[in-house]
C-alpha cells in the first residue's frame, strides 16, 4: 500500500513538474530610461525577467550613462543595444547573464604572440565547497584589463603577466588570489562569504538586513538543520543557537522535546510561539519535514518579538520553508526545475547499559538485608556460587539495529510568472525498547507545496504596478506507538532495571503449567511459550519481555492541514500591502484494545478484553493586512515601516468511546462495534472543550530607521484582544524600542586596522505578554456530570467485576465549577537586552555577545482556597519570576588551497529565580511519592530557583552507635533515635531540634547553569566531515533508581559500595528491608552531576566528480556515512543525562528514561 501511494505522489509530482516547465517562455522587456547608468538598467532587466547578473565590477565598468526605451522587446536585442558598443561582451546561460569586457577574449591570444612580455598562461577551474563549477567566476588582475570569467563547466584560461597578482572571486564567496611566477594549473574551491549570504534575516511581517538588525536573533539555516535527520524539527535546533535550551523527553521515536528560549518565563506554559510562513501553528512544529526548511529565526528579546504581543512571551520560532525562488517567500529566480533526492537508512542502538545487579551480586545483596535485619539469610553459600549471571533483563528488552529509514524528494523551480517547491518526505523509526514488538514506532508522510505567482506586472506607470500570489500548503500524517517512559511505577524499563536476575524469560513446563492454572491469561509468546512471573513483593514490577509481549496495542495517528494563502500588491514602489490567510486543522486521537492477560497481581491482571477509540479536531484560522513601507532618502536615511492587523480564531472538538467483551480476541477485529459487554459498561464521551471558539483580534505596527546603517532606532507596538479575559481586561497594550549604532561606519573608524571589520552594538527593551490559560475564568460557570439517582435504591451484581443497577430515576445534576475572578488579566513580562556583534580578518572570525534580563509579572495563579469550599479555586495574577543570562556566539573560518575548515561555537549561561509564587507561604510541593518510601521531593519558593529538588541534607552515615547515641540536640535528646550503625545521618537544616519534613531545603535543581554546542567542519576535494557537539554544565539529576518499598527489587550497581561495617562507605547506606530510619527518603543521596557533553552527530561524505555523474544526468551525488549520539562525556551513571520526561516540573528527574539511541546511517544526496 505505501508503495503505491508512493507512486501515486510521485506521478502528481512529475505532472505538476512538467505543468511548470511548460510555462517557460521568450523573456521581453521593458525600459524607459534616460541618463541613467549602465548598473541600474541591468538589475532592471534582471528584476523583469528573473535572471541574475554575473560580472566582476573590477573587470567590467557598469558606470556609463546610457538612454533608452523600448517596449516589449527581446531580451537579446536589448542587451546587444546596451553592449556591444561598450567592448562589452554577454552570454546567457543557466539562468544567468554573464558579462565580460570584450578585449579579455583576445588578452589571451595578444599575450601568446608577445612571449618577448614574459607572459605565461594559466589554466584552471573554479568550484565551489561541494565541487559544482562555478560559472561566471571573475579570473583578473587587479588594476589592469587582463581578465576572463569561467565557463559553463567552471573552466578557464588566461595569460597575464610573470609575477602578477591573480584574483578569483564570485558573488557570495570570499575571493582568493595567487601569485602568478610561472604557467601553471589553477584547480580554486570557493568558500561562501558567510556575512554576505546571511545577510538577511526573516523578522516579524518582513524581512531586515543583518547589519541592521537591534533585536537578539539568531539563524540556522537549512544547510544546519540538515546535517542530521532528526524526526522532530526542534531536536535539530539543539545547541545550534545561544540562548535556547532543548531537551529532549526520551529517546522514544517521535517523542517530544522541552524547547525554553532564555529559561522558563513563567510556572505555566513556557512554550515559545511557533510561526510558519507566518501562520501561527499549535502543537509545535513537529510536522514540518527538516528538509522542506529554509531557515529557522528565533526571536529571543522582547524587542524583536514584541511584533506579536500577547503570544511571545516565551519568544518566537519562525520557520520559513524552501519555494522555487531558493530561499524566501517571494523571491524568484528563474530556473529549470531541480530535483532532489535524499535517502539513509540507519541502525539504532542503546549507547550504554546501565549497571545493575547481576545473579549472584543480587543474593549477597538480599541475604545481607536479611541479616541485618536480625533474620536468617535467603540464600545459602551454594546458590550464590552456581547462580552465575543470572538474566540480563536489558539484552532482553532492548531492540538492537532497530531501523531508520528516511526518504526525501524535492521538485523546485521558477519560470517567469512563477516558482514552485514540491516535496514528499517519508520518516520511520523503530524504538530501541519495543520496535520489534509494534510498541514503539513512529512513522511519518509528509507532503509540501509552495507556489508563487507573479499575476500582473507593468513597467508603463510606477504605481499598483505589480501583484504576486503565493500558496504554502504543508500536510503531514503519523502514527505512533510508545510504550511508558520514565516512570517507576512498573514500566517496561523501570522493571528491567528492577526485576529480579534470578528469574528466567520463560517459565520451565512445570511452573508454566502450574501458571496457566492459576492464571489462564497468563502471558505467552507467539509460539505458546508461557513467561516467568514475579515472584511475591515485586508489586506491579512484572516481566518486561512479558510486557513487551502484552496482547495490547494502542496506535496514536495524527493528520495535520497548515497553509497560507496570500497576496502582495505593489502601491508604489516603497509601499506594498499584503493580505493573507492561513489555517491550521489538525486531527489526532488514538485506538487501543487490551485482551485479557495476567502480567502481576498488582495492576497487571485484567480479565476482560477491553477497546477504546478518541478523535479530536482542533481548527485556526488566522486573517492578517498589513502595509510595509521602505523607502531610502538622500541615499543615508533608510526609513521602514509595517502596520497592520491580525485577526484568529480556534475550534475544538472531540469524540471518544469505550467498551469491553470483544467477541473474539483477534486484533483485526479490536473496534466498539465488537464489543458485547452490557451497554452499562460502554462509555461516550465528546465535546468542544466547554468553549464554543478562543479569539484574538489585533493591531500592530512598527517603525525602523537608520541614518547610513550607522545609528539604528526600532519602535513596535502591539495592541491585542483575547477572549480569555472578562470586558475591563480584554486588551493588552505591548510596545517595545530598540538602538543600533555600527562604530565601523564611523568616518573616525575609517583608517581603523584591515583586521577589524565591523563592530555593532545593540540594545532593546520590551513587553510581551501571555494569555494561554483557560477559559471564562473571569466568569462564573456551572459544572454538569453531577448526577443523582432520585428514588428506589442499587441492587449489587452477583458478579463484582460488573456494574449492579440503580432502580430509581437519574436526575441531572450541576454545581459551580469555580471561583471567578472578574480582574483576571494578563501575564506580561518585559525584557532589556544589551548586544554586541562583531567581525574581523576579513570575516573569517565573528563573535557576538548578549545580556539580558528577563522579568514576568501578574503570573496567572490558581489561589489556595480550603477544601470546605468544595468547588475550584480562582486563578489571579499573582506571580512573578525573573531570568538573566549571557549568551555568547562565535565562528572562525578559513581555506588553505583546496583545504577549506570552519569553527562555530555558541554558549549561554542562564540564572532563574522564582520571585513570588503567590500564595501566602511562598512555597508549593510539585512532585511526591510517597508510595514509593521518598515522599515529596521537587518545590517551589520564593527566591529560589524554579523548580528545585527537595529533601533532606546528610551527613554521612553512622559507622558505630556510639555515632548514633552522641548524635544528640541542645536538650540531649537523639536525633535518629530508630537509626543503628550504617544508616544516614540527616542534618538538622533548620535548628529546631529534631529531624523532620521541616529540615527538607534545596538539593539541586534540573535546570542547567550552561548550555552549549559547537561544530567542526572540514573538506578537501569533494570530501567533507562535520562534526557536532552539544552538552550542559551546572545541572542535577534525581536519580530516581532506589524505592523503599520493595525490598526485593534489583539494585543499581552502585549499591556494592554500600556501607556494611564499621569505615567501609560513609555514603550508601546499609542494606535493609524493614528500614527503621526512612534511609531512602528523599536527600541528597538521590543527586548525581547531570553535566555531559554529546557528539550529537558526525558525518563524512564524499561528492563525486561532476564530470562523472553527468554522464548519468546526475548533476551531484554525495555519499555519506553519519553517526548520531556517537559519544557522551559525563560522570552520571545512568541510561541519559538528558531528561526533560513529562513537565517542566519533572526535568532531570531519572526513574528509568527511555535512552536515546546511538545511531549509524549510510546516506546519499542525490540531485538531479
Amino acid at each position: 500500500m505505501g508503495k503505491i501511494l508512493f507512486k501515486k505522489r510521485m506521478v502528481i509530482l512529475t505532472c505538476l513538474l512538467l505543468f511548470s516547465i511548460n510555462m517557460i517562455y521568450a523573456q521581453k522587456v521593458n525600459l524607459n530610461y534616460n541618463q541613467k547608468n549602465l548598473k541600474t538598467v541591468l538589475e532592471s532587466i534582471t528584476e523583469q525577467t528573473g535572471y541574475t547578473l554575473a560580472y566582476s565590477k573590477e573587470v567590467v565598468n557598469l558606470s556609463d550613462i546610457v538612454s533608452i526605451n523600448v517596449t516589449n522587446a527581446e531580451l537579446t536585442q536589448v542587451l546587444d543595444q546596451l553592449l556591444s558598443s561598450r567592448d562589452i561582451r554577454y552570454e546567457i546561460k543557466d539562468n544567468k547573464i554573464f558579462i565580460a569586457n570584450g578585449s579579455a577574449k583576445t588578452s589571451a591570444a595578444t599575450a601568446d604572440k608577445n612571449v618577448q612580455q614574459n607572459n605565461v598562461q594559466v589554466k584552471g577551474k573554479v568550484t565551489s565547497e561541494n565541487g559544482e563549477p562555478i560559472i561566471g567566476a571573475s579570473i583578473f588582475v587587479p588594476g589592469t584589463s587582463v581578465g576572463t570569467i569561467s565557463d559553463v563547466d567552471g573552466n578557464f584560461t588566461l595569460s597575464v603577466p610573470t609575477g602578477s597578482e591573480l584574483e578569483i572571486s564570485y558573488i557570495g564567496y570570499l575571493k582568493q588570489t595567487f601569485i602568478i611566477t610561472g604557467p601553471r594549473i589553477i584547480n580554486v574551491q570557493l568558500v561562501e562569504d558567510i556575512a554576505l549570504l546571511d545577510e538577511l534575516v526573516v523578522v516579524g511581517y518582513g524581512v531586515q538586513k543583518k547589519s541592521v538588525v537591534t533585536g537578539a536573533i539568531s539563524k540556522v539555516s537549512s544547510e544546519e538543520l540538515n546535517v542530521t535527520r532528526p524526526s522532530r524539527v526542534e531536536d535539530a535546533l539543539k545547541g545550534k543557537v545561544s540562548g535556547v535550551q532543548i531537551t529532549q523527553s526520551s529517546g522514544q521515536p517521535g517523542s517530544d522535546s522541552k524547547v525554553r528560549i532564555r529559561g522558563i518565563g513563567t510556572i505555566n506554559n513556557s512554550e515559545p510561539l511557533y510561526i510558519v510562513d507566518g501562520m501561527e501553528v499549535g502543537g509545535g512544529i513537529t510536522y514540518l519535514n527538516p528538509v522542506d526548511i529554509a531557515s529557522v529565526e528565533i526571536l529571543k528579546d522582547a524587542a524583536s518579538a514584541a511584533i506579536y504581543g500577547s503570544r511571545a512571551a516565551n519568544g518566537v520560532v519562525l520557520v520559513t520553508t524552501k519555494n522555487g525562488g531558493g530561499g524566501l517567500i517571494g523571491a524568484v529566480v528563474k530556473g529549470g526545475a531541480n530535483i532532489n533526492y535524499d535517502v539513509s537508512f540507519g541502525w539504532q542502538n542503546p549507547w550504554k547499559k546501565k549497571e545493575v545487579l547481576n545473579a549472584e551480586e543480587y543474593m549477597i545483596i538480599m541475604n545481607e538485608g536479611q541479616i541485618n535485619d536480625g533474620n536468617l539469610p535467603r540464600y545459602n553459600n551454594e546458590q550464590i556460587m552456581a547462580a552465575g549471571l543470572g538474566t540480563d533483563w536489558q539484552d532482553e528488552t532492548f531492540y538492537y539495529n532497530a531501523p531508520v529509514v528516511n526518504h526525501q524528494v524535492s521538485v523546485s523551480g521558477a519560470a517567469d510568472k512563477m516558482s514552485y517547491f514540491l516535496s514528499f518526505g517519508y520518516f520511520d523509526a523503530a524504538g530501541i525498547v519495543g520496535g520489534n514488538y509494534d510498541k514503539s514506532n513512529y512513522r511519518r508522510y509528509s507532503l509540501r507545496s509552495n507556489s508563487n505567482y507573479n499575476i500582473f506586472e507593468t513597467q508603463e506607470r510606477n504605481f499598483l504596478n505589480k501583484i504576486t500570489l503565493g500558496v504554502n500548503v504543508g500536510y503531514s500524517r503519523d502514527k505512533s506507538s510508545s510504550i511508558e517512559t520514565n516512570s517507576e511505577y512498573g514500566s517496561i524499563l523501570g522493571s528491567a532495571l528492577t526485576f529480579s536476575p534470578l528469574v528466567p524469560v520463560y517459565a520451565d513446563e512445570e511452573t508454566a503449567a502450574s501458571i496457566l492454572a492459576a492464571h489462564p491469561y497468563a502471558v505467552k509468546d507467539k509460539n505458546g511459550n508461557v513467561f516467568s512471573i514475579p515472584p511475591a513483593g515485586f508489586q506491579e514490577i512484572a516481566n518486561p519481555v512479558a510486557m513487551l509481549n502484552q496482547p495490547n496495542s494502542g496506535v496514536g495517528n495524527s493528520d495535520k492541514i497548515v497553509g497560507s494563502f496570500w497576496g502582495e500588491i505593489t502601491i508604489l514602489p516603497e509601499l506594498k500591502f499584503r493580505s493573507s490567510y492561513g489555517v491550521d486543522l489538525a486531527f489526532w486521537g488514538n485506538d487501543s484494545y487490551t485482551f485479557p492477560y495476567f502480567l502481576a497481581t498488582q495492576g497487571k491482571d485484567l480479565q476482560f478484553s477491553t477497546v477504546q477509540s478518541e478523535m479530536n479536531r482542533g481548527y485556526t484560522w488566522q486573517v492578517e493586512n498589513y502595509f510595509s513601507y521602505n523607502k531610502t532618502f538622500n541615499e543615508v536615511h533608510n526609513l521602514s515601516f509595517v502596520l497592520g492587523q491580525s485577526a484568529s480564531r480556534y475550534t475544538y472538538r472531540n469524540l471518544g468511546g469505550n467498551d469491553r467483551d470483544l467477541l473474539e480476541n483477534d486484533p483485526l477485529k479490536a473496534n466498539i462495534n465488537y464489543a458485547i459487554a452490557d451497554r452499562k459498561e460502554e462509555r461516550v464521551w465528546g465535546g468542544t472543550g466547554g468553549y464554543n471558539f478562543t479569539a484574538r483580534a489585533s493591531y500592530f505596527g512598527r517603525v525602523d530607521y537608520n541614518y547610513n546603517e550607522r545609528y539604528m532606532l526600532q519602535a513596535t507596538v502591539r495592541r491585542d484582544g483575547s477572549s480569555n479575559f472578562g470586558p475591563d481586561h480584554k486588551w493588552g497594550t505591548f510596545p517595545s524600542f530598540s538602538l543600533g549604532w555600527n562604530l565601523t561606519n564611523e568616518a573616525f573608524m575609517e583608517d581603523r586596522p584591515e583586521w577589524f571589520d565591523y563592530m555593532k552594538f545593540r540594545y532593546s527593551w520590551g513587553k510581551n505578554g501571555n494569555d494561554r490559560i483557560g477559559q471564562f475564568l473571569y466568569t462564573s460557570l456551572m459544572n454538569g456530570g453531577q448526577n443523582y439517582y432520585f428514588g428506589g435504591g442499587y441492587k449489587v451484581s452477583s458478579d463484582l467485576t460488573k456494574v449492579g443497577e440503580n432502580t430509581g430515576q437519574m436526575q441531572y445534576g450541576s454545581s459551580p465549577g469555580y471561583i471567578p475572578n472578574p480582574n483576571v488579566k494578563w501575564e506580561e513580562s518585559s525584557q532589556s537586552n544589551f548586544g554586541i556583534d562583531t567581525r574581523f580578518l576579513n570575516n573569517a572570525l565573528t563573535f557576538s555577545f548578549d545580556y539580558f534580563k528577563k522579568k514576568t509579572i501578574d503570573m496567572l495563579m490558581y489561589q489556595p482556597i480550603p477544601s470546605y469550599v468544595g468547588i475550584g479555586a480562582p486563578m489571579a495574577n499573582v506571580g512573578d519570576m525573573e531570568n538573566w543570562g549571557l549568551e555568547f556566539e562565535a565562528s572562525w573560518t578559513q581555506r588553505v588551497g583546496e583545504f577549506g575548515y570552519s569553527i562555530s561555537a555558541n554558549a549561554s549561561y542562564l540564572r532563574n529565580k522564582l520571585i513570588n509564587l503567590g500564595n501566602e507561604t511562598g512555597e508549593q510541593i510539585y512532585e511526591n511519592a510517597g508510595a514509593s518510601g521518598v515522599g515529596s521531593y521537587v518545590k517551589g519558593m520564593n527566591g529560589e530557583v524554579f523548580p528545585y529538588f527537595y529533601g533532606f541534607k546528610t551527613d554521612g552515615l553512622f559507622q558505630n552507635q556510639a555515632e548514633v547515641d552522641a548524635y544528640v540536640n541542645a536538650d540531649g535528646v537523639k536525633y535518629q533515635s530508630a537509626a543503628l550503625p550504617g544508616d544516614v545521618k540527616f542534618v538538622d537544616f533548620n535548628g529546631d531540634g529534631e529531624i523532620s519534613d521541616a529540615d527538607k531545603t534545596k538539593i539541586g535543581k534540573g535546570m542547567a547553569d550552561w548550555t552549549y554546542g559547537f561544530t567542526l567542519a572540514a573538506d578537501w576535494k569533494g570530501i567533507d566531515m562535520n562534526l557536532f557537539f552539544q552538552g550542559t554544565e551546572g545541572n542535577d539529576i534525581f536519580d530516581f533508581s532506589q524505592r523503599g518499598d520493595i525490598p526485593a527489587m534489583n539494585r543499581p550497581g552502585w549499591i556494592l559500595e554500600r556501607w556494611h561495617g564499621e569505615g567501609t562507605s560513609n555514603r550508601i547506606p546499609r542494606i535493609t528491608t524493614q528500614n527503621p530510619n526512612s534511609n531512602w527518603r528523599s536527600s541528597d543521596l538521590y543527586i548525581k552531576d547531570g553535566s555531559y557533553m554529546r557528539l550529537k552527530s558526525a558525518q563524512l561524505g564524499y561528492t563525486l566528480p561532476a564530470k562523472m555523474t553527468q554522464k548519468v544526468a546526475v548533476q551531484r551525488l554525495r555519499i555519506y556515512v553519519s553517526a548520531d549520539n556517537l559519544l557522551t562525556f559525563t560522570k552520571y551513571d545512568g541510561f541519559d543525562p538528558e531528561i526533560a520526561s513529562g513537565g517542566y516540573t519533572t526535568i532531570g528527574i531519572d526513574r528509568g528514561i527511555y535512552p536515546q539511541a546511538r545511531t549509524i546511517s549510510l546516506g546519499a544526496n542525490i540531485s538531479f
